[in-house]
């Protein structure tokens, strides 16, 4: 494959690499590796192991717990634990940045540029259901695989926007605990991995990526409260997309630092002498501490390349700085949704600039962006919002369990519902795609769930379920769409409550206990098959 890069690539590669160069090229004939990430909101690695038939096959990825290496033969998107939600087809180098990114339980995380979503539900994982997941894109084709794989991994606290970051950032300055800007790049990194890159490389020129993650960068900081993390990465190996970008951040904002990577793995430090002119403006202190981000080389790793770069916001974060970022976001929120307020400092520039977007952002305040949306639609009459919220709840009366408790606010757009985490600013002026865990749509005295929900329960959480080994036929044909024939004592009731109600109603179809959509019995065998065209084994 080392004939077919780029001379241009080589040359400066060559340039950059002194002796290594003939390794860093020898990594090109050898065979690309495959990594799965076990999807912990559903279950754990050890668990994963002990219940799948390629746990067996597969080999640890030393720097995600949660990771593993498997053979190119496998397949485990062909397996219906895959459409389970147990684990994500993820390049093993790409786990990387997430697990720098230092996630705890109740943090405020934005993943910025996050389709398709893989980052998203690893940072999902780690959150386990508590705090606040906030995932954008700017691309609106994007935007439906990153809801997909979002819902598909169950994940319950997550609000989906299709936006720009500079106006992501007067609604949430100040208001991330985590943020991750996986940043459009040149994907230099990415050769081996997929050849089409080649061909992409010249059409989006190290100058053009570089240019839009400078202010792609800067909105992230801005987003970012006292004491935050915000980790950097890209899939190239260009300095100029790597070292000079934190240089240039370093040099103009003097409250934000490098944390220091500890360079295991066969991981390698980033360059102080490759940040170039930016790096003059920078004191010897913050250049060296360029030396504490980090390169993964295919030379020196099981992986593709990649760079990330750890950094923090100097300061505590505090109640008040809360606070004080929930106001101004408030005060924002007026502008993009045209109703203007007079903003002073930093804010008031990045809204002033913000302003053209406010039209656009008004007529589309508090609406969804059907387009987008992998959910379904009756087609038939809609409910409003009251009557939605009120169908939704006789829903979770009648068909879920006592063991299901809802956690956010219950949102209506229209007819279709939502829960949403708490303490979210308003998302008004945004491009919404999905305002929370998206529970169903609301018809004329009728509601539908969605499979967003199916993804987010247990199997104990529903009234009705029915589960199949994950090699029974019927666990195939219910994921081709077909209707399933069944027996009255295979309909498993969620408690001795939920004994006593009928054994008609919405059941939720499960392989090896854990859900994979829903299914509507009528009481006389027959499973009516609810799962959505675009959720179908293809």
């Amino acid at each position: 494959m080392s004939g077919y890069l780029p001379i241009a690539f080589t040359t400066k590669m060559k340039s950059l690499l002194g002796e290594e160069f003939d390794r860093f090229m020898s990594s090109y004939e050898d065979p690309r590796v495959y990594g799965i990430r076990i999807n912990r909101l559903k279950l754990d690695a050890k668990e994963w192991r002990s219940l799948s038939p390629m746990g067996e096959l597969v080999r640890p990825i030393p720097w995600a717990p949660d990771g593993y290496y498997y053979e190119e033969g496998i397949r485990p998107g062909k397996h219906p634990h895959y459409h389970a939600g147990l684990y994500y087809i993820q390049e093993p180098s790409a786990m990387a940045p997430v697990e720098l990114l230092d996630v705890r339980s109740g943090h405020r995380v934005l993943d910025l540029c996050a389709a398709p979503g893989g980052k998203s539900t690893q940072i999902a994982a780690k959150l386990q259901g508590s705090g606040v997941l906030v995932s954008n894109d700017n691309a609106r084709e994007r935007t439906k695989a990153l809801a997909k794989n979002i819902e598909l991994a169950g994940v319950r606290n997550a609000v989906v926007l299709n936006e720009e970051p500079s106006a992501l950032a007067p609604v949430f300055r100040g208001w991330f605990d985590r943020i991750l800007v996986d940043a459009p790049c040149s994907g230099e990194g990415m050769f081996r991995k997929d050849e089409s890159m080649i061909a992409e490389w010249e059409k989006h020129s190290i100058e053009r990526c570089s240019a839009m993650q400078r202010p792609i960068l800067r909105d992230a900081a801005a987003m970012l409260a006292p004491g935050g993390v915000l980790v950097y990465s890209t899939c190239t190996f260009s300095p100029e997309e790597n070292e000079v970008q934190i240089a240039e951040l370093l040099a103009e904002y003097p409250d934000f630092e490098i944390l220091p990577v500890d360079h295991q793995y066969g991981w390698k430090p980033g360059h102080p002498d490759w940040a170039g002119d930016a790096g003059q403006e920078l004191s010897a202190e913050q250049s060296a501490s360029l030396g504490g981000t980090v390169r993964l080389w295919p030379h020196h790793i099981e992986g593709e390349g990649h760079y990330a770069a750890v950094l923090t916001r100097k300061g505590t974060a505090t109640v008040e700085n809360a606070e004080a970022a929930i106001a101004e976001a408030a005060v924002a929120i007026d502008v993009v949704s045209g109703r203007r307020k007079k903003v002073k400092g930093n804010a008031g520039a990045t809204l002033r600039a913000a302003e053209k977007k406010g039209a656009r952002g008004g007529k589309e305040s508090g609406k969804l962006n059907r387009a987008t949306d992998t959910g379904r639609h009756s087609g038939r009459g809609q409910a409003g919002p009251d009557d939605a919220a009120a169908l939704w709840n006789a829903f979770a009366e009648r068909e879920l369990s006592q063991a299901f408790v809802a956690a956010g606010q219950v949102r209506c757009f229209g007819s279709r519902v939502y829960l949403q985490p708490d303490s979210l600013p308003s998302l008004d002026g945004l491009r919404v795609v999905r305002a929370g865990w998206y529970v169903g749509e609301a018809g004329r005295n009728k509601f539908e769930p969605s499979q967003a929900l199916a993804m987010g329960l247990r199997q104990t959480e529903a009234v009705r379920s029915l589960n199949f080994g994950s090699e029974d036929p019927n666990v195939i044909r219910y994921l081709k769409g077909e209707t399933l024939f069944v027996e009255d004592d295979q309909i498993t009731m969620g408690s001795e409550e939920d004994a006593t109600k009928p054994l008609k109603g919405y059941v939720l179809v499960c392989t090896d206990g854990y859900p994979i959509g829903w299914g509507k019995y009528s009481g006389d065998g027959m499973l009516k098959n609810e799962l959505p065209a675009g959720w179908r084994w293809m």
